[in-house]
């Protein structure tokens, strides 16, 4: 049997099981799918060309990798989220659509708006004064949700940098805003 055909195999061997697991780690059928496909493809384009007996850990290991990401882009949006307006618990809390509220023309809550606003002028200004590698990796991680190794391919450094200017410009971002209120 060629490496393609062993490849192909291993993969369909693999999927229903990678894809209960992965289902269980973050609750969601479609992302569960979307994080197995992504190690699928991780593990073909990067280590196809070893030996069969490798490929287990070495997919296993890159799945629970996107999984861990899945969490922390997870964790930034509930973060960044928590800053948004939310719509009074009588239309059922949920986050207000901005686009819904900038057609209305009337102002439902004028002082939440002015903290909205200004919660979100202080976060803006707090990302501005990070340092520029730790900006560059926060804005890839948060806002674009690129993966780890994504960002250090975009910023031509190892991992372990991405890792570091993150966490530093999570705890800088933490320490700049911890008197805002949003």
């Amino acid at each position: 049997m060629d490496q393609h055909s062993a490849m192909n195999g291993f993969l369909r061997d693999v999927e229903r099981r990678a894809l209960r697991i992965a289902e269980m780690s973050v609750g969601n059928r479609d992302d569960a799918m979307e994080i197995v496909q992504d190690s699928m493809m991780g593990l073909v384009r990067r280590y196809a060309g070893r030996p069969s007996g490798e490929w287990k850990p070495l997919f296993y290991r890159i799945m629970q990798s996107r999984i861990n990401d899945f969490h922390r882009r997870r964790v930034v949006r509930m973060r960044v989220m928590a800053m948004l307006p939310r719509n009074p618990p009588e239309q059922g809390g949920m986050i207000a659509d901005p686009m819904e509220n900038a057609t209305r023309g009337e102002r439902e809550n004028p002082l939440r708006e002015m903290e909205t606003e200004a919660a979100t002028q202080a976060m803006i200004a707090a990302i501005e004064r990070l340092p520029d590698r730790q900006k560059q990796t926060f804005m890839l991680r948060a806002w674009e949700g690129l993966s780890v190794a994504d960002t250090a391919k975009a910023m031509g450094c190892s991992q372990g940098s991405v890792k570091t200017h993150y966490s530093r410009a999570l705890k800088n971002l933490q320490r700049q805003l911890e008197d805002v209120k949003p």
